[in-house]
């Protein structure tokens, strides 16, 4: 059964549609909350890549290989049928209209580029507009955002929308900073290469001061 329809990063076929008038940087589709990950199909999928890698796939060493990866992918990509926006379902009215910032949130991904782990740290704010969140559940969007084929640019712009948008905070600000295994153990092999990547909503957008705050006090070390 399909879940309700809801802001994803995704169009319905899985890719971005050309055009969206949302006005949330999101795009529409529905999510299966039921689908289930076919392990056999990947299991036989990783089999191939050793048999075309040159690799035995029946010596002791991998024989169990294909099946370890099967269920691999289906923690690592548990979010991707998942709705990040019921964690924010459940806030408190509070007369706050500071702001409210999480730091440090770890976080691992894939990049869907090459599906090779990125990790790192996830700094969150916003300014609530008489509404607060469990503080548990900033790390738990995290959580179901980052576990799914990712961009860490489409990462940080999920997380800062959704805060906005489900919330109504009155503004947002996302800093994601990540190092990548695509960039340190392959190709250009830069392993002291650090991505940071930034999204502000709302008053953090507009007022530079609130901004400065916000980055100040998130990138404090």
């Amino acid at each position: 059964m399909l879940d309700e329809t809801h802001y994803s990063e995704f169009g319905a076929n899985g890719s971005p549609p050309e055009d969206d008038d949302s006005g949330s940087g999101f795009y529409v589709h529905e999510i299966d909350e039921s689908f289930e990950v076919d392990k056999p199909r990947i299991e036989r999928a990783v089999r191939e890549i050793l048999i075309a890698i040159g690799e035995n796939p029946d010596r002791e060493g991998l024989i169990e290989t294909p099946a370890r990866v099967a269920r691999m992918y289906a923690e690592l990509f548990r979010g991707l049928n998942q709705q990040p926006a019921k964690h924010l379902k459940k806030f408190f009215t509070e007369k706050y209209d500071s702001m409210v910032i999480v730091r440090d949130i770890d976080f691992n991904s894939m990049c869907e580029h090459h599906l090779l782990p990125f990790t790192g740290k996830v700094h969150i704010g916003y300014i609530p507009d008489g509404r607060v969140v469990g503080l548990s559940k900033l790390a738990r969007v995290v959580e179901t955002v980052a576990r799914r084929p990712q961009l860490q640019e489409r990462m940080t712009e999920t997380i800062a929308s959704l805060l906005k948008d489900e919330l109504g905070a009155r503004g947002a600000g996302v800093v994601v900073e990540a190092t990548h295994s695509c960039m340190t153990i392959r190709g250009v092999k830069k392993p002291d290469a650090y991505c940071v990547t930034s999204a502000m909503k709302g008053t953090f957008r507009t007022d530079a001061r609130t901004r400065a705050e916000f980055l100040n006090l998130a990138l404090k070390k």
